[in-house]
Order: structure tokens, then C-alpha cells, then sequence
């Protein structure tokens, strides 16, 4: 029960790896906030989670609204009294190339999956600071650390939160709160097949030295030592959880490389 007694919020916690993370945290002792802007496929996650008594509660959430962050933690403190566990999970996806982007489709997915990410955070991380404790985990991804085609609002908002991640960590720590994030591979969810034809599906299972595609709860496990008090020396950490791919790069053999 390494979180016992903690009280944890997960963005984007209704499915994938955020329904994962929560599962986990819900299972080491936390009680859960999940927000999400799928109210109802939220109350249901955390419906199935309360089985058994668990304490879980959903809340319709957008991140990208400037008051949303704001509003997940004033529901999180009015249900559970405190927030020790921030997970920014909550992101879409994008696979435009930088030519073709409409400033649309940049400004969305920046405000989601980067600003949204600031605004609950800095909710969150002051309510940190009064309590002298917290973790904070930000969702990122290789496409941040990569170059790749069509990522070009995707990569530069995981990127750009991957740098406030070591901000922030280093503007909290004197005061208890630890920021860290998780970079994940190649991860087997719904979105991801949706999002990954056969024929790049065939690629990461090479590319990737294990040889396959992680599962979210895989991620989840991060989260919880991330979460937990193991981690109290972990602070602006990058922890890549992708089978070795982000190691691999170019000097990986070729599919016809005698050293395969």
C-alpha cells in the first residue's frame, strides 16, 4: 500500500493509460479523482473502481479551458480534503505535417496537451506548497525528444512539457513538491491501434529491442513509484518506459544486417 492514505488526480483518467494509472493508484491505498472530458465514460471508470469500497469520483473536465485546472482541484479538495498526486495524463493526438498545419491544429493541441498541463499543475502544485508535499507527473512521449513526420504540434507540446517538467521541479523542490515525467514507447490502447496503421505497427515491433508494444499498465507501475515515497530523490526526471527503443536509434541493425 505504497499510497496509502495519499490523494491522487489523474487527467484523461477514464481510459488507457489513464484508466491504468488509476486502477494502480487506487490498488496501493490513494483515493482518486478522475477528470476527464468524457463525463460519463469517467463516472463509469470510477464507478467500477469504487467495487469493493474504494474511494474514486469522476468530475467533467476540459484542461484547456483557462478555469479547468482551477476547477479539478477545487472539486478534488472539496471531496477528499487535500491533493498530494497530480498525473497530467489528459492529451490528443495529431499527425499533420508542419506545412500543412492550420493554426487550428497547432493551437489545439498545444492548449491541450501542454498549456492544459501547466494550468493543472500550477492549480495543483499551490495547493502542494501549502501542505509541503506533492508529486506531480507529466505524460510525454518520444515524440517530444524525436524528430518525426507529422508531430509537429504533438512533438513541440510534449517537448515543452518535458522542459517544464524540469522547471518546475526545480522551482518546487525547496518546498516538498517532486515534478517528474514518463516517456512511453509504443503502448497498446485503443487510440494507439486506432492511430497506428499495420504497416507501423510492423516497424515498432521491430525497432522496439523487446519486440513489442508496451501495455498501459506497464506505464502505471512508473506512475506509482513516481507517486510514491521510493521516489523522494527523483526530481526533473525524464523516465523512459519504451523497451529500449528511445536506446536503440539509428544504431539499431537493419532488418538484413547479419547482426540481427
Amino acid at each position: 500500500m505504497r499510497l496509502k492514505d495519499r490523494v491522487a488526480i489523474v487527467t484523461g483518467g477514464a481510459q488507457g493509460i489513464g484508466k491504468a494509472i488509476g486502477t494502480a493508484f487506487i490498488g496501493e491505498g490513494a483515493r482518486l479523482v478522475i477528470g476527464d472530458v468524457n463525463g460519463d465514460l469517467a463516472a463509469k471508470t470510477a464507478a467500477e473502481l469504487n467495487q469493493g469500497g474504494r474511494k474514486a469520483r469522476s468530475i467533467r473536465i476540459d484542461v484547456a479551458e483557462t478555469t479547468g485546472g482551477q476547477q479539478l482541484v477545487d472539486f478534488c479538495l472539496s471531496e477528499f480534503g487535500r491533493v498530494d498526486i497530480l498525473v497530467n495524463n489528459a492529451g490528443i493526438g495529431a499527425n499533420v505535417r508542419a506545412l500543412e498545419c492550420t493554426l487550428e491544429q497547432w493551437e489545439r493541441v498545444i492548449r491541450i496537451n501542454l498549456t492544459g498541463a501547466f494550468l493543472c499543475s500550477q492549480a495543483a502544485g499551490r495547493e502542494m506548497v501549502k501542505q509541503g508535499y506533492g508529486k506531480i507527473i507529466n505524460i510525454c512521449s518520444l515524440s517530444g525528444q524525436r524528430g518525426g513526420i507529422g508531430r509537429a504540434p504533438y512533438g513541440a507540446a510534449k517537448a515543452g512539457l518535458e522542459l517544464l517538467t524540469k522547471v518546475m521541479a526545480v522551482e518546487l523542490a525547496e518546498q516538498g513538491v517532486n515534478v517528474n515525467d514518463i516517456v512511453p514507447g509504443p503502448i497498446a490502447t485503443d487510440v494507439g491501434r486506432a492511430m497506428h496503421d499495420p504497416a507501423t505497427v510492423e516497424a515498432y515491433e521491430f525497432l522496439v529491442p523487446q519486440r513489442r508494444y508496451g501495455v498501459p499498465e506497464e506505464i502505471a507501475n512508473a506512475a506509482v513509484f513516481l507517486a510514491s515515497a521510493e521516489s523522494d530523490y527523483v526530481n526533473g526526471h525524464s523516465l523512459s518506459v519504451d523497451g529500449g527503443f528511445g536506446s536503440a536509434g539509428l544504431m539499431y541493425p537493419l532488418p538484413n544486417s547479419p547482426h540481427r
